[in-house]
């Protein structure tokens, strides 16, 4: 039998959306990851993936604690574009975001959370770009009942993109020429989100039908922040 290697059969493993967060020292952070997965129920333990250049990784790494706060299926790109997007080594991704003080003052994220789940480490796994962290689940707690964030809603309806050092991440693929229908496009150099002219960004003011060219100079891009500058036709 022929092999065959089609990376986007792996979109349709299911994950959920959750941000993950550790302190260390005087140093806090968190990120979006989808790769977090229940391993035993007694004890109960969970694991999860970090790439190794990510600042998250190396407060896990020091701290040996990490939280994981389940989203809802309502949280704006925008939330999810700061804590994915973003580096917490330039920004303080935690500053006006709602968040607890956990055990071993790990920081717990409670902005667009459905519920959150303390982990001490018990261990850990390298493989290639990450480490598998694994660990007990030491408080587990709801905060309010609603829909989970998964990844397939994110990227099929939301539109969202992912981040080159997830742990899913696929390059994209040369796109075709462009259509009449889809001509005034602009994709994010840096979390490749396309704007649609047909569409616009009526959630910061741009209405559907306005023209990249129009949007304001100071707009920027809704999922990552990314300046106007920073989009290439396609």
């Amino acid at each position: 039998m022929d092999t065959e290697l089609d990376m986007s059969v792996l979109y349709l493993l299911s994950y959920g959306m959750y941000v993950v967060a550790a302190k260390a020292g005087d140093k806090i952070n968190g990120q979006i990851v989808n790769t977090v997965f229940q391993i035993t129920a007694t004890p109960p333990r969970i694991a999860v993936s970090i790439n190794r250049e990510n600042l998250t990784h190396e407060l896990i790494s020091q701290s040996g604690m990490f939280s994981v706060s389940i989203l809802d299926n309502e949280t704006p790109l925008a939330f999810i574009g700061q804590f994915g997007f973003r580096s917490g080594r330039e920004m303080n991704k935690m500053e006006h975001v709602t968040h607890l003080e956990g055990i071993n003052s790990c920081p717990v994220v409670v902005d667009n959370a459905l519920a959150y789940l303390e982990v001490k480490v018990t261990n850990q796994v390298e493989v290639d770009t990450h480490t598998i962290f694994i660990g007990e689940v030491k408080t587990a707690k709801r905060l309010k009942e609603g829909t989970p964030l998964t990844y397939d809603y994110y990227h099929q309806v939301k539109g969202g993109k992912t981040s080159k050092r997830a742990a899913t991440y696929i390059p994209p693929t040369t796109e075709p020429a462009s259509t009449p229908e889809k001509r005034g496009r602009f994709q994010c150099e840096v979390c490749q989100w396309i704007y649609d002219p047909t569409i616009g960004d009526p959630e910061h003011g741009i209405a559907p039908g306005t023209p990249f060219e129009d949007i304001p100079d100071d707009w920027v891009c809704p999922v990552c922040g990314a300046s106007k500058s920073q989009f290439r036709p396609i």
